[in-house]
């Protein structure tokens, strides 16, 4: 006797899809619901001081220490060739368009991304937002949408900070402590950064990250199983999920941003 039936097949393959449609349809009511949820400003305001300002700590001292690294390496490599009055530029370049966006996410979602799982997750478990229904107050509306777009706002915010640290970090090291010249550090970085095509590209990128991290932080927690054990589950899947998006978004968008 066969282990495995195509009927078993065929019905995980569906119920894969029903979580897939059920997942986008959750998705387009939460985009749907921007014009509401910043009528109610204050909710999502709440939820930008709550995400972005609890994780302003970790993001600056991971912002500083990679530019830290950034500056060492890049002035090893650079005085090979010559080179090493262009630090400033190998260093925000560096940040900019990748490691700000990308470690900035990877951190938002180990920081936020489990907090807003978990968060919700016990509203699941604790029966509020079966009472919420009850009472025929929409659970998407007034939990979920402040959340989302509170995390798609303070994700961008975050990257700044992360950049703008970054580059401080690589200052220190290459001018202070190596003796870089200041004046081409700076310069350097001035005339060789594109504002539209390396920060606004780095922008997109962590607002499309935002979006990602906060979608699949908000959907565990409201599919997550009403015990302990699966709002644990539901914990590890996000932090998993959101990274594997956010590396995989991140070669897409590299991809079409800087081969146009």
């Amino acid at each position: 006797m066969s282990w495995w039936r195509p009927s078993d097949v065929g019905f995980a393959v569906r119920c894969k899809l029903a979580d897939v449609g059920m997942g986008a349809r959750l998705f387009a009511r939460l985009v749907a619901l921007f014009g509401p949820a910043m009528r109610r400003f204050g909710l999502v305001r709440d939820q930008v001081h709550f995400l972005g300002n609890y994780s302003l700590s970790i993001i600056t001292m991971s912002g500083l220490f990679v530019g830290f690294v950034l500056a060492l390496q890049g002035y090893n490599v650079l005085q090979l060739y010559g080179s090493a009055n262009s630090l400033g530029l190998v260093v925000t370049l560096g940040l900019v368009r990748e490691l700000g966006p990308v470690i900035t996410a990877l951190l938002f979602a180990g920081r936020a991304g489990t907090s807003l799982t978990a968060e919700i997750g016990l509203m699941r478990a604790g029966e509020q937002l079966s009472a919420m229904e009850m009472m025929a107050v929409d659970p998407v509306r007034r939990i979920l949408a402040p959340r989302f777009w509170g995390g798609v706002i303070a994700m961008p915010l975050l990257a700044l900070v992360f950049n703008a640290v970054g580059v401080i970090g690589g200052w220190l090291v290459g001018v202070v402590l190596i003796g870089v010249d200041a004046g081409a550090f700076w310069g350097q970085m001035q005339g060789g950064v594109d504002v539209f095509k390396d920060v606004g590209n780095g922008i997109v990128k962590s607002l499309a990250f935002g979006v990602a991290v906060t979608f699949i932080a908000v959907l565990q927690g409201y599919v997550a199983k009403p015990t302990p054990e699966g709002v644990s589950r539901a914990t590890t899947r996000t932090v998993v999920m959101a990274s594997l998006t956010v590396l995989a978004l991140d070669f897409v968008l590299t991809a079409v941003m800087f081969s146009i």
